[in-house]
């Protein structure tokens, strides 16, 4: 019974919670056993707090057994991505290069939402150094494993929550997402991820990466990432990028359906190179959201042009971040990231403010398109998961991260709100992922159209 309690979606255990039939006490100390046990397999948590979980895990259950519930979450257990600050642990960046790392006397937005609504935090999750490329190993905290298969990669950089997630350590976690960081890791790991509309969600302290970076929900069902938006999307007033606060319950509406909807289906975004096997996959999701009344058209959409946007926004961002450090704390960078920001240095200017321009002509040539189309369909990823601690799955024809990750990045640069689904296995037993994406702030009708598709295709979690 404690296995199978691990797996249950926050939705389910809310409604455990009111009748009695389970208690937060109970359902955390499932979550730390189930931690404990593969946690050193996996390598999901690089913190563990389980003498704080415990205790607002009771202070929950005495709440429940009141009847006063304080929140949306009150009792679920979660976890926090190690980007993030935490009031009284400290946040680690996946970094040698910070030899000294006091706890913050702050919680970021997205942690003072989750306590606020009784929450309980676990620990916090692994991310390569600085979340700077899209598998998770860092200097740090060493090489986190996919679920499926241990050898390779669960993507990165919110590879830990994506893995915690997938093996029932905790309901609802908590990933940023700077150029897929959520979505990569959903796609390899099996699991829904929802990077929001960029500003949806208040951050603070503002990313290195500037307007790139979203923190967003990471969880076993679509469900449960609308229950935390609910949470998440609550203003707060550090974040001076973030939307005028709506009272929007992303869950009205959840499960209407997409009959009428128009989506495009583009097979590569001009990109090519997607694996037989991902395109099959990918396909027959498209079909599923026909045979759901969708209007599904394929579409000949070309956008190429984000390779070098991004990269120049990217690299520009590292060299910042790095930017200021000693020659002992450049020494224990990861060597990707240090040649990373070594380009970014020699950005002038001039070729700086040319991304910022052509950037904007994206997201304008997006706005259009969708003008024609309600949601877009692509693969989230054109190959599954490749082995551990290697940036590139093909390092003859690849250089850096973005190379394989032509679908997620362009939407960053758009800010456009975008998912992960699961849409299948290959003959290997590798999870692919399919993409929605949708106008700017139209959040709700992403995740209604993965709940569309989900109520026919449930996601499957790997054995463990």
């Amino acid at each position: 019974m404690t296995e199978s309690i691990t797996l249950l979606p926050a939705v389910t255990l809310l409604a455990k919670f009111a009748a009695k039939q389970l208690s937060p006490v109970e359902v955390t100390r499932a979550a730390l056993a189930r931690i404990e046990r593969l946690n050193g397999r996996y390598n999901a948590f690089c913190l563990v707090d389980a003498e704080q979980a415990m205790v607002a895990a009771t202070e929950s259950e005495r709440r429940w057994m009141r009847g006063e519930p304080k929140g949306l979450l009150d009792g679920v257990p979660g976890s926090i991505k190690d980007l993030v600050l935490t009031k009284d642990w400290p946040t680690g960046w996946g970094s040698k290069a910070i030899l000294r790392i006091p706890p913050p006397d702050v919680d970021a937005p997205c942690v003072a939402r989750l306590r606020e609504h009784g929450a309980v935090l676990l620990g916090k999750t692994t991310s390569p150094e600085f979340g700077w490329k899209g598998v998770t190993d860092s200097p740090r905290t060493g090489i986190t494993r996919n679920p499926w298969n241990r050898d390779l990669t669960p993507g990165g950089s919110s590879g830990g929550a994506a893995v915690a997630a997938a093996l029932g350590m905790g309901a609802v976690h908590v990933g940023s997402d700077g150029g897929g960081s959520i979505r990569i890791p959903a796609a390899f790991s099996g699991i829904f991820g929802f990077k929001p509309s960029f500003g949806r969600v208040p951050t603070f302290p503002a990313s290195v990466y500037g307007t790139l970076s979203h923190v967003g929900p990471m969880t076993r069902c679509v469900a449960d990432a609308v229950l935390m938006l609910n949470v998440l999307a609550e203003p707060d007033s550090r974040d001076w990028f973030s939307l005028p606060y709506e009272a929007i319950d992303f869950g009205q509406g959840l499960e209407d359906g997409i009959a009428g909807l128009r989506i495009a289906y583009s097979p590569d975004l001009g990109f090519g190179g997607v694996e037989a096997e991902v395109a099959a996959r990918v396909i027959e999701a498209a079909e599923a959201f026909h045979g759901l009344g969708a209007r599904v058209e394929t579409v000949d959409l070309d956008l190429t042009e984000a390779r070098q946007i991004f990269r120049i926004h990217w690299y520009a961002g590292a060299a910042a971040l790095l930017r200021g450090l000693s020659a002992d704390q450049h020494d224990r960078i990861d060597p990707g990231l240090r040649e990373v920001a070594t380009e970014g240095e020699k950005y002038d200017l001039a070729t700086y403010l040319d991304a910022v321009k052509a950037r904007a002509l994206l997201g304008q040539k997006m706005k259009e398109f969708h003008c024609r189309y309600d949601l877009l369909l692509t693969p989230s990823l054109p190959i599954t998961a490749f082995a551990v601690g290697t940036e590139v799955a093909d390092a003859a024809h690849q250089e850096r991260w973005f190379d394989w990750t032509p679908f997620s990045y362009p939407f960053n640069l758009t800010q456009q709100p975008a998912a992960s689904m699961p849409c299948g296995l290959t003959g290997d037993g590798l999870p692919v992922g399919v993409q929605l994406v949708g106008p700017m702030h139209s959040d709700g009708l992403v995740l209604r159209a993965c709940r569309a598709y989900e109520s026919r295709h449930p996601i499957s979690l790997p054995k463990v």
